[in-house]
């Protein structure tokens, strides 16, 4: 999916680093003091917010022309897609396996994501450590993963032309042979239910893992890590049998792009992967997202905490909505980064955080938009005054000419500045195959987002930042942030273990 992203702390990183799914804006935390305390007079305010200068986007970054992928298929069936591209004496490639999380069992959430993991852990001809030592003396990268809830799982590797030969052998080896060694797999287990129990003590992670699953339910989506039952069941013939149901050739897509040509590499890829089986993979199931829950509050409480982690949202679109345009405009405009709204309203005028963001994401099924900050605990009320106001000011005030101008200038320029990047030209042609996006979609791209008009803007507002079925939901000291959330709705409070808290805790 293709999704918007910034960065984020390290330690953040790798606490989601389990789930491909998942993208969050920047979450970061303001312990120094404002200029609004708890208390005073609530006015919004723009003051001191100015953008000086626009994104450096000229006409002619409308006209764009994508090298066009080579194509070729294996007896097998395993696709190969190719984009040839001779800047750099470099490649990169990944295979693409049309089954993820979206295929686990459904007593047995994260199958997928966990045989992704355990490739690079031991083949039938290397050792878990023999792989990391060949991968790294190559100055290679190789990893794997699979999301809770995404419809594919890939194996990707980079690196040097010169090495790709070496390269390709031990990426073979991995995708076609891995061995799931019981020690390895013990091991794995061992570090999954030590981090469950470190990330109970991570505001961020309580945040998102209570807002997918109020926004999604019983949907394998509403998954962001794995519960220890589901780590539990891990066992190497488990592992084994997701592998040879799913990794199978006429299942699967091999994306190249570098400083290769068809003709040099296609008779080692056969060599790689022609004996690689063909085999009968169930088909995925894209199952239906639940229908939006009434509007609500939900607080986690965290005594003594000295900040608020404040996520809402409600569903999006699918990635093939003819929605995407208009509403990649919407939220670059509210949150998408340092020049949006809610990073001007709450940042540079309120001094409430460091940062306060949106972001969308959408897929097989429908995604989320979602906007997101830390406070201080004493300005809360304030943050999410100003959170209302902005999304109720991008759904009842049209947008001005030079607001829209700079956020499309935005999207235009981000996007030229990625064709600059052989991995994220393949990412785009795998992304197209996957959702069956017309073959010029990303020549395309800069014109549709330039044809996006302040009624457009206006109009996916009042659709997706849908107030009537918003999910709020704080992570904080609820005997300080109860009472002010309570004017957003009826809350619903739970401890940091995600039970319900009853009787007047918090009040």
């Amino acid at each position: 999916m293709r999704k918007k992203t910034t960065s984020r702390a390290s330690l953040l990183a790798s606490v989601f680093a389990l789930s491909a799914q998942i993208v969050l804006n920047p979450i970061s935390t303001f312990a120094g003091p404002g200029p609004q305390q708890r208390g005073e007079k609530i006015e919004q305010s723009t003051k001191g917010a100015v953008i000086k200068g626009k994104a450096p986007v000229s006409k002619e970054v409308l006209k764009v022309k994508l090298p066009k992928a080579e194509e070729s298929t294996l007896k097998n069936g395993l696709r190969i897609v190719l984009l040839e591209d001779h800047k750099a004496p470099t490649f990169a490639l990944q295979m693409v396996v049309m089954s993820g999380g979206l295929s686990d069992p459904p007593d047995a959430r994260g199958t997928a994501s966990f045989t992704a993991s355990l490739l690079r852990e031991g083949t039938q001809r290397r050792s878990s450590k023999e792989i990391a030592e060949q991968v790294d003396s190559l100055g290679a990268s190789l990893t794997a993963g699979a999301g809770f809830a995404t419809p594919t799982s890939s194996v990707s590797a980079s690196g040097l032309v010169e090495n790709f030969d070496q390269i390709l052998d031990i990426f073979s080896d991995v995708v076609l042979h891995p061995s799931f060694p019981k020690e390895e797999v013990a091991r794995f287990k061992a570090r999954q239910l030590a981090q469950l129990q470190f990330y109970k003590s991570v505001p961020q992670l309580l945040a998102y893992a209570t807002f997918y699953h109020a926004v999604y339910g019983d949907h394998p989506a509403s998954y962001i890590v794995p519960t220890a039952e589901s780590v539990q069941k891990i066992t190497p013939e488990a592992l084994a049998k997701f592998h040879s149901t799913f990794y199978t050739p006429n299942n699967a897509m091999l994306a190249i792009a570098g400083d290769v040509t068809m003709k040099e590499i296609v008779s080692k890829v056969e060599a790689a992967f022609g004996g690689w089986e063909k085999g009968d993979a169930p088909a995925t199931q894209v199952p239906q997202t639940p229908a939006p829950e009434p509007a609500k509050v939900i607080l986690v409480d965290r005594p003594g905490s000295v900040q608020t982690n404040l996520l809402m949202g409600c569903l999006s679109i699918e990635r093939t909505d003819s929605d995407y345009f208009p509403l990649l405009v919407m939220d670059k405009i509210v949150g998408g980064g340092p020049a949006a709204r809610l990073f001007l309203n709450l940042r540079e005028d309120k001094g409430y955080t460091y940062g306060a963001f949106s972001s969308f994401s959408s897929g097989k099924y429908r995604g989320l938009w979602q906007a997101n900050s830390e406070v201080r605990t004493p300005v809360t009320d304030g943050a999410m005054h100003e959170f209302m106001s902005e999304l109720n000011r991008i759904r009842d005030e049209r947008v001005s000419d030079a607001e829209l101008t700079n956020a499309k200038r935005s999207i235009v320029g981000s996007f030229a500045l990625s064709l600059e990047q052989p991995s994220q030209l393949l990412s785009f042609i795998i992304e197209q195959k996957i959702y069956g996006l017309p073959a010029d979609y990303w020549d395309a791209y800069p014109a549709k987002v330039d044809a996006v008009s302040a009624e457009d803007v206006q109009r996916v507002a009042r659709k997706y930042v849908d107030l009537s079925h918003l999910q709020i939901v704080a992570v904080g000291d609820a005997s300080t942030i109860k009472g002010p959330l309570e004017k957003y709705g009826k809350v619903e409070l739970y401890d940091e273990n995600g039970k319900p808290v009853q009787g007047d805790k918090g009040k």
